[in-house]
Order: C-alpha cells, then sequence, then structure tokens
C-alpha cells in the first residue's frame, strides 16, 4: 500500500472507547456535586430574574428609559440561563446520542 492509504487507514481505526459507570470510584460523589452546583445556579438565577424585573418595573414607572432597557435584557438573560440549566442533562445526552452514531 501507498503511504497516503497506510495514514487513512490508521484514522479510519476504532479504539472501542465508550462511556462506563462504575470504572472509577467517585462517580456518585461527582454526580452529586454536579447536582448541587446545578441547584446553586438556579436559585441564584431565580434571584436575578426577581432583580432584574424590579429594575424594569422601577424603570418602567419612574421613566427611566436605561434602566428599564436594562430590566428587561436581565430578564431575558435570566429566563435563557434557566432554560439551559434545566436542559442541561438533555442537551448533553442528546449530542452525546448523536455523536455515538458518527461511524
Amino acid at each position: 500500500m501507498s503511504p497516503l492509504a497506510d495514514h487513512f487507514l490508521q484514522l479510519a481505526y476504532d479504539p472501542g472507547i465508550s462511556p462506563k459507570g462504575g470504572g472509577l470510584p467517585g462517580l456518585a460523589v461527582l454526580k452529586n456535586v454536579v447536582n448541587s452546583i446545578n441547584l446553586f445556579c438556579i436559585v441564584a438565577v431565580v434571584g436575578s430574574l426577581a432583580v432584574s424585573l424590579a429594575v424594569w418595573a422601577w424603570g418602567h414607572f419612574t421613566g427611566g428609559h436605561q434602566a428599564e432597557a436594562n430590566g428587561k435584557k436581565g430578564a431575558t438573560v435570566a429566563a435563557g440561563a434557566a432554560l439551559g440549566l434545566g436542559a442541561a442533562n438533555g442537551i448533553v445526552a442528546f449530542f452525546s446520542a448523536l455523536g455515538s452514531q458518527v461511524h
């Protein structure tokens, strides 16, 4: 074979690696830590949404257009963060399953 064909055969080699639970100690602890971080972030997003909505209302009723715009922006960002935090597990699972189909 030519050196170019050998190179492509090396690129096509399947190492046979796939995710497997229970291979290392501490997986349950790691999952617990990640779940706690997710909960902490969701609580922080609830607080930031409350503050952003208050700033939006305050800017609206006092005629502060800059404050109103910043409140709207903060509420939108907080809603997006809540969406991302809630969907994180599903997004990772979706793309992991999609990636495992690549051959």
